[in-house]
């Protein structure tokens, strides 16, 4: 198991089936593991049937909605536990083109994190409003100020991590639930001077299923920014 990709589900079975055989079929020797928090529709019972035809399909199962940052990081300790080589994070509803894997493999080879940006050349997002570009824009530029990490798009989910980063942090410490899980990696790597790549990606709106933010995702990575930068001040970022 050397490239492993997890991808988080909750209620995502219309686009679980697809994104699995659109992972397969890429040349790249992927393997997947679905981290599903007891999803009602049977995202789960999908997967299952996939681990039954190919071994390069695995499955967490978990009881309920445990949280968007405590599904990677059981994931990453599923990866790690496996000897995997590079970890990607996904979501489900292909919003992120599986296609762009193979310009993630590539730009890991002189990296330790690589983050698929939306925002690196210009905005590349498709369908979204403008509210929810305005906010997603203006969130990554308050990261930016107030943490002072050198990156585009630190709230983005498609991202490549090296074993090696993987295991330089504490995932113990990690305690971010929602979208600010996404700055807390990638800022404590940052931290620990792991080399950090940002590759231009195409973002498209879900094309099923219903977006998981609210308005308590939002408070929270805000808060969360300046938690970090006063930890890194204190020198009490472990």
């Amino acid at each position: 198991m050397e490239k492993l990709v997890i991808i988080p589900t909750y209620n995502e079975r219309e686009n679980i089936d697809p994104l699995i055989e659109s992972l397969l079929a890429l040349p790249y020797g992927l393997e997947v593991l679905v981290v599903d928090d007891g999803s009602p529709d049977g995202t789960a019972a999908s997967v299952k049937a996939w681990t039954a035809r190919d071994p390069r399909v695995h499955l967490l199962e978990r009881p309920g909605k445990l949280g968007l940052g405590s599904a990677y990081r059981d994931g990453f300790r599923y990866a790690l536990a496996n000897g995997v080589e590079y970890v990607f994070e996904m979501d489900a509803d292909f919003s992120h083109d599986p296609v762009a894997i193979g310009d993630f493999l590539e730009a890991a080879k002189d990296a330790d994190i690589v983050l698929g940006s939306r925002y690196l050349h210009g905005v590349t997002v498709v369908n979204w409003p403008l509210s929810r570009l305005i906010l997603s824009f203006s969130a990554n530029l308050y990261s930016r100020i107030v943490t002072g990490m050198p990156v585009a798009d630190a709230t983005g989910g498609f991202k490549c991590f090296r074993r090696r980063a993987l295991e330089g942090i504490r995932l113990d410490r990690v305690k971010t639930e929602g979208y600010g899980f996404q700055i807390e990696m990638t800022f404590r790597c940052w931290k620990r001077g792991f080399r950090i790549k940002e590759i231009p990606i195409v973002f498209v709106d879900r094309r099923a299923g219903i977006s998981k933010m609210n308005r308590r995702i939002i408070l929270e990575a805000a808060g969360l920014v300046w938690k970090l930068r006063l930890l890194d001040l204190l020198g009490r970022l472990e």
